[in-house]
């Protein structure tokens, strides 16, 4: 009876058990390596395994390989709601499957198309870097990765530490004659940016950065961003227009705050006018409204007048005309009767 529990307790088994838990992570980190997405330590960038439906037209025909490759290079720096995500990059394009399929009368193929992209995906609560661009009194417009916008607006700057300061205006003379020397020195422009810039991006000192201002802290006088223009701040939105994707930062400790979201403007109620310049406002209405009853009653009087008159000119007009053609018939029958009388004489 003791024989058979030794065998069964014989050193073979925990080797194997060992083997297999010793498998099993390796295992997971093959299963972990082909997930579909990858996230880099930001977070940002994500590296997907997609596929799509893709209708290849006739004249790729003789190289689908081409004409796919054509089609989704059309999909870079768009924002792919499928994806979730800005595509940066594709690579490893495959058809799923062996032969492609053309519907009715259209010349397309359609093709189901695997391939692998580098997405640019943040989301609401990530934190990013982002180089300022611009300042104005209602907003900061910052670059990320010198390619997507950002703006951060005012009710997300902790305006109590920190307060916009007005650049030099356009006819200072100051500002000329900089103006004006960059002007001369327009040759040797190239090898002082090249000084000046780093890794590409022009420095915070740079004319188009502080032309509209800029903002400092209240007591040190320190610029936001500091020497290189830097800025971290907190993602709050995302503004997708255009297949475009750009960002709503803030900056403030609690970005989410209730206190931090825009209110509308509230109305102001009018209130109703007091009793007196209403009855006011009505007598006056009367009284208009009565000169305008006395005004058409005396209009209509005067075109009554009018009538008359010419009633009364007609009708004189004719009687003059009756008698005048009265005094004519006789004028005329008194000439007639004198020749009969000198006939009956002779």
């Amino acid at each position: 009876m003791s024989h058979p529990p030794k065998r069964k307790s014989a050193p073979a088994p925990p080797d194997a058990d060992a083997g297999t838990s010793a498998k099993k992570p390796r295992k997971e980190k093959k299963d972990k390596g082909k997930g579909k997405s990858k996230d880099s330590a930001s977070g940002e960038f994500r590296a997907v395994k997609a596929s799509v439906m893709l209708a290849i037209p006739p004249c790729f025909s003789a190289k689908p390989q081409v004409g796919a490759e054509e089609m989704l290079d059309s999909m870079i720096m768009r924002y792919i709601p499928a994806l979730r995500g800005v595509v940066l990059s594709h690579s490893n394009i495959q058809f799923l499957q062996s032969v492609g399929r053309i519907k009715d009368d259209t010349p397309f193929t359609i093709c189901n198309v695997g391939f692998e992209a580098m997405i640019w995906s943040p989301e609401v609560g990530m934190k990013l870097s982002a180089k300022i661009n611009l300042c104005s009194p209602d907003h900061i417009s910052l670059l990320v990765h010198r390619t997507f916008n950002v703006s951060i607006p005012r009710h997300h700057i902790p305006t109590d530490q920190w307060e916009f300061e007005y650049g030099p205006a356009e006819n200072d003379p100051d500002y000329g004659v900089e103006a004006s020397t960059k002007e001369e020195d327009g040759p040797d422009e190239p090898m002082q940016l090249d000084a000046q810039t780093k890794d590409g991006e022009a420095t915070p000192g740079d004319e188009g950065v502080d032309r509209g201002g800029r903002w400092i802290h209240k007591v040190t006088a320190a610029r936001l961003g500091g020497e290189d223009g830097r800025l971290e701040f907190t993602v709050v939105g995302l503004t997708i227009a255009n297949e475009m994707l750009s960002l709503l930062g803030s900056i403030q400790p609690d970005p989410f705050s209730p206190e931090h979201v825009p209110q509308p403007a509230q109305r102001v109620s009018k209130s109703p006018p007091p009793p007196s310049t209403t009855v006011l406002a009505e007598s006056s209405e009367e009284e208009d409204k009565d000169v305008l009853a006395v005004s058409s009653d005396e209009a209509e009087e005067r075109q009554r007048e009018r009538e008359k008159k010419e009633k009364e000119q007609r009708k004189a007009e004719k009687k003059r005309k009756r008698k005048e053609q009265e005094t004519q018939e006789t004028q005329d029958g008194v000439q007639e009767d004198i020749p009969k009388k000198t006939k009956k004489k002779k």
